[in-house]
């Protein structure tokens, strides 16, 4: 695949992710929707694949391109299910508001909205000739509606508890349904009576298929099995066992010789149902599988899980990809050293990964933490790489071998954060144990123990002359202490709220502190007095910077923006919007031209500071197609689902390689993922043209690179 593209691909990428061995089935993964997706559904001409999600929409998707088609807006809560009638003219969606909406595909309007059930209707299912659409709510009921005249035909009770799934058989004349009650329930649509009664099951069923041919009914349930019935003599076939946690959903392949299941162990499963064997385990997801759906061709296998996307697989191959892994959990954070030449990623479990960050090879895993390890940290030299865990220790290392120096013990708690003095001659640790400790990172020796506060110790920071350190707590006080003796040489008291962040200004003469009582404040270091209190912040305030000059400190707050200050007034010189969540860090660039933000809403955001002015106070993210040609690109960053620089999107990231974390050093992107996997992409940014981007359908290839 690679090779057929070769010559599609920018030659700026000049590092690409390796090839792997074996492929997964995963044809596409659809990634639109902004919350769990609930269930999917073919329409009858496989041309249309229609999805129903927790943001309360249903979507219409091209399953041969993935593109999304139309967004189906109107239910005022979650939309659990929805379903296609046989000549496709119709679409069904059921909701937690209570309803079923009749839709149509064609012009993507609402026909009319069915309204009886008292509580949230979980399933929707239409008859094989269209005429009836049985619905299946929390009010223990199954509903039967005509199509033709969107009246009302039946209620069916029976049901003890919630009723989660509804399905016709392949002649109409049964309908199946699967309730809390942890039984099946067959149904004579014709006369709304109870057929039978299915037990077996030991906890809630929670979906039902019947077989092509009527003859085999599959049902699923929380007992983290899938059983198989014969309707005729309503008596149990085979219990499937094989998933480890509940199995949300089951369907038929079209000729039958297929079946799949879906589970919140993360896997779709596919079964023979002639012998009750698993043929394979679909593996791809990243959290619970809630809805699976055969195309009407059988050549597609459409799966919704908890992740927010859907993947479409190829179910004859069932085959899946070997994971190319280092690290055994999910990773927290990756750090580039000074020089630019390692890279450090650590992981919620004990181990950390040194990379050869030109090469995108693991150099080393770094072994001896007994617990999590919660942050790590370069020398200024970058031979030293310390570490800080959960277990209550320091770990320092040799960047170079990949051994380990020396394990500072003295913590009687988990350790949060380290930082090393500028001139690379201290070490300082912040501990749950509320203390500071400042250690000769050459010796490891312990140099003092400094009361950080009665309340946890969030932070650390080091002038630039490596002469004072600061110290942020839950307390509501910075301290400042002296490196050499350890001595506290002042406690600064006037915040209301604990403090999360300090910086020192370049030239060390202000200090700054920002509070969850939504305020900045500016200390005089060396006299310990208040020097202003910067007042605006409507959230919590997570991150303070001073710009390279000292002319500038911008703050980053819960409110969703970033604050510039004066700090000589203290006044706000500009207010920056853009983001649409908690933003929780902020910096200039090394040129002091720009200002970065982070937020919670997956998003960096890129500031002009030249565009600050005394008569401009709403200032928006940057527009980089305004940059001269001849100036130099803006820095790298990852906004959700693309590599940018500045606000041009350069790089598409496939839902395989979408970042649970970064890290950028010049040119080198290292994204990581939950899995453990740290990918490598190396850019020749001078390379790019203003405008070009590598278009999206081509980088969704790189998903099998």
């Amino acid at each position: 695949m690679r090779n057929q593209f070769r010559n599609d691909i920018p030659n700026w990428i000049r590092n690409q992710p390796e090839i792997h061995g074996d492929w997964d089935s995963t044809l596409h993964v659809l990634v639109d929707h902004s919350s769990w997706v609930m269930a999917v559904a073919f329409s009858p001409d496989g041309k249309l694949l229609a999805s129903a999600s927790y943001d309360k929409t249903v979507r219409l998707w091209d399953p041969t391109t993935g593109a999304c088609r139309a967004t189906l807006g109107g239910h005022s809560d979650c939309v659990r299910a929805v379903a296609f009638s046989p000549e496709g003219k119709l679409l069904a969606s059921a909701s937690d508001d209570k309803t079923v909406r009749l839709w149509d595909p064609t012009t993507e309007a609402c026909r009319t909205t069915l309204e009886a059930h008292s509580r949230g209707v979980n399933a929707v299912g239409f008859s094989p000739d269209g005429k009836l659409l049985a619905s299946a709510a929390d009010d223990k009921t199954v509903r039967l509606w005509d199509t033709t005249t969107e009246k009302l035909r039946a209620t069916l009770k029976g049901h003890l508890n919630y009723v989660w799934a509804v399905a016709f058989s392949p002649d109409g004349k049964l309908l199946a349904s699967a309730s809390e009650d942890n039984t099946v329930r067959l149904w004579d649509p014709r006369t709304g009576t109870c057929r039978a009664t299915l037990k077996g099951h030991s906890d809630c069923v929670r979906a039902v298929a019947f077989s092509p041919d009527g003859v085999l009914l599959a049902s699923a349930a929380d007992d983290k099995t899938v059983r198989l019935w014969d309707t005729t003599t309503e008596k149990p076939r085979a219990t499937l066992k094989g998933h480890s946690n509940l199995v949300w959903a089951v369907a038929f392949s079209p000729d039958g010789k297929l079946l799949a299941s879906a589970s919140e162990d993360n896997t779709v499963r596919l079964w023979d149902p002639r012998t009750g064997t698993c043929h394979a385990t679909l593996k791809g997801h990243s959290q619970g599988v809630t809805a699976v759906a055969f195309s009407p061709d059988g050549m597609l296998l459409a799966s919704a899980s908890d992740d927010n996307t859907i993947r479409l697989w190829d179910p004859p191959s069932g085959t899946f990809r070997s994971s190319r892994t280092s690290h055994s959990d999910r990773l927290r954070a990756v750090v580039f050293s000074p020089d630019g030449r390692h890279l450090a990623s650590m992981s919620i479990g004990n181990t950390i990964q040194l990379w050869d960050s030109s090469m995108g090879t693991c150099r080393a895993t770094l072994k001896g933490h007994s617990d999590s390890v919660l942050a790590v940290a370069f020398s200024p030299d970058s031979r030293l790489l310390a570490s800080a865990s959960d277990d209550k220790t320091v770990r320092l290392w040799d960047s170079a071998k990949g051994s380990s120096c020396a394990t500072l013990k003295g913590h009687s708690n988990s350790v949060r954060a380290v930082a090393f003095s500028p001139d690379g001659k201290l070490l300082a640790s912040a501990s749950d144990d509320r203390t500071i400790r400042l250690w000769g990172p050459v010796t490891g020796a312990s140099r003092t123990t400094l009361m950080g506060s009665r309340k946890f110790v969030r932070a650390v920071a080091y002038s630039s002359d490596s002469k004072l350190f600061a110290s942020a707590s839950d307390g509501k006080a910075v301290r400042l202490g002296d490196p050499s003796s350890g001595a506290c040489r002042a406690t600064l008291l006037g915040h209301s709220g604990g403090v999360t962040a300090v910086a020192f200004s370049p030239d060390g003469k202000l200090l700054a502190s920002a509070s969850l009582d939504r305020t900045v404040r500016l200390w005089e270091p060396m006299a310990g007095t208040c020097h202003a209190t910067l007042e605006g912040h409507s959230g919590n305030v997570r991150a303070v910077a001073f710009s390279p000059n000292g002319k500038l400190v911008a703050s980053s707050s819960n409110d969703k923006t970033v604050r510039l200050w004066d700090p000589t007034t203290g006044t706000c010189r500009a207010t920056l919007r853009g983001h649409s969540g908690d933003v929780w860090a902020v910096a200039f660039s090394p040129d002091g031209k720009q200002v970065t933000s982070t937020s919670d809403d997956w998003t960096t955001h890129f500031f002009e500071v030249d565009a600050v002015s005394p008569t401009s106070k709403e200032i928006y993210p940057m527009d980089i197609e305004s940059q001269s040609p001849n100036s130099s690109p803006p820095p790298l960053y990852v906004n959700g689902h693309w590599v940018c620089s500045g606000v041009r999107k350069l790089l598409f990231v496939p839902q395989d390689y979408r970042t649970n974390g970064f890290a950028i050093r010049n040119n080198v992107i290292a994204l990581t993922h939950r899995s453990g996997t740290v990918h490598f992409i190396q850019l020749d940014l001078d390379s790019v043209s203003l405008g070009e981007h590598f278009q999206p359908h081509l980088l969704r290839v790189s998903n099998r690179f």
